[in-house]
């Protein structure tokens, strides 16, 4: 195994969530208008097998915590990989909804699996200071992702079977990628950290509502992701190309996510949740409203990128500053959630086009963004101070992360030999 630097490992992480997640997970609704014509599928169809990859990955993401401590970071990941080469490649060789849902269902099991892999690999080559920035890199992947898929829309729209049969290429090379560079590591949790408090009733509260808030919005993002680019071909009568931007756009702003959850971070997360969850249910009025305007199309495909993305990358935050001390909890309720969400979305989505058309069903959903959007004042505000209680200084990801390295009296951990400081 060769050795990566912080930064490197920070870039090779990126890399296969951009395979895993990119290629494997979000570039499907790309090519669903080709798809659902050469195929012969229904909305409906569509929908059920869009649920596929997100009840995959909720099964997978159960399991991974455990195969990361029995495999260890290089066998998880390497087996990560290898759903992905096997699900991409049956999805090119499709000639029906079971072999396509087979091959969804099989990248789905790839994203369960890849991040629990990263981040006990990451536990051992990276310093533990650095932990917050290297997730956020690694996280941002997913958008790098959806950004590579988009010149596979934009030539190879008619070809859709030759685009995921180079996407199984590219996954096998990450798959020798993964071998050659991650750790044959199982701990995920720092030596020298505490072992962590049992969860109280009011940190089992403020999880639920996190969680509450995740699935709603999976749920209303489901129209989006799944079916933004049939409704465009079919409503708006754009070529089946032109839906290639509209990831591009997805993509290029979500990278702003990062940026907009650390500043949430820092002032006001109930805020900042619901101008998130109003701009991303705007996006979908917009989009079902002009369908076929190109540039309002990808303005659209703008602010849900960036709402999408800084959303989830506030339950992220949330997530682990509710649960300090437990990274393989913290953070994977509300993503479980969020997937949650969006696989009882898909097939409802499907439903509705079927029952009212794509405008409709993209209003209701918009509908019931905004709703929760303004239930935002709920969300769990996970740092309350008792009076007179002083405020730490700390903010943003990275003390999320450095805040699990406290003793049970809250008192930081040495980094050299596990004790507090102060004793």
């Amino acid at each position: 195994m060769k050795s990566l630097s912080s930064t490197g490992f920070a870039l090779f992480g990126a890399a296969l969530v951009a395979i895993s997640f990119g290629l494997a997970r979000f570039a499907f609704g790309l090519f669903v208008p080709p798809i659902r014509v050469d195929l012969e599928l229904t909305p409906y169809a569509i929908g059920i097998i869009g649920a596929l990859p997100l009840i995959s990955f909720l099964l997978a993401t159960l399991v991974a915590p455990f195969a990361a401590d029995r495999l260890g970071a290089r066998y998880t990941a390497v087996m990560s990989g290898g759903f992905a080469v096997g699900g991409l490649a049956l999805i090119s060789q499709a000639s029906s909804a079971l072999s396509l849902g087979v091959g969804v269902f099989a990248c789905g099991i790839c994203t369960g699996l890849m991040m629990p892999a990263l981040t006990a690999a990451m536990q051992a080559l990276v310093k533990r200071s650095l932990h917050g920035r290297v997730s956020a890199v690694m996280n941002a992947g997913t958008s790098i992702g959806v950004v590579v898929a988009v010149p596979a829309v934009l030539f190879l729209a008619g070809a859709w079977r030759f685009a995921y049969l180079s996407f199984a290429v590219l996954a096998a090379v990450g798959v020798v990628a993964a071998w050659y560079f991650i750790p044959s590591v199982s701990r995920v949790t720092p030596a020298n950290a505490a072992p962590p408090p049992p969860i109280n009733a009011l940190q089992w509260s403020r999880l639920f509502r996190l969680s509450l808030f995740a699935f709603a919005m999976g749920f209303v993002s489901s129209a989006y992701w799944i079916f933004a680019p049939d409704l465009v071909v079919t409503l708006g009568d754009l070529p089946s190309g032109a839906t290639g931007w509209l990831w591009l756009a997805v993509g290029i702003a979500g990278l702003g996510g990062a940026v907009v959850a650390d500043l949430a971070d820092r002032n006001n997360p109930p805020i900042t949740h619901a101008l998130m969850l109003m701009m991303l249910s705007s996006s979908m009025a917009l989009l079902a409203a002009s369908p076929g305007q190109l540039v309002l199309t990808a303005f659209s495909a703008l602010v849900f990128g960036l709402a999408y993305m800084s959303l989830t990358g506030l339950y992220l935050m949330t997530g682990i500053r509710l649960l300090p001390g437990r990274l393989s909890m913290g953070p994977v309720l509300p993503f479980m959630a969020v997937a949650l969400g969006q696989a009882t979305g898909s097939p409802l989505v499907g439903v509705l086009v079927n029952e009212f058309g794509y405008a409709d069903a993209f209003a209701i959903f918009s509908a019931i963004g905004t709703l929760v959007a303004i239930l935002s004042p709920l969300y769990p505000r996970y740092i309350d101070h008792e009076p007179g209680e002083s405020v730490e200084d700390e903010t943003g990801l990275q003390a999320a992360f450095d805040h699990q390295l406290e003793d049970a009296a809250g008192e930081p951990l040495d980094p050299h030999n596990g004790t507090s400081r102060n004793h």
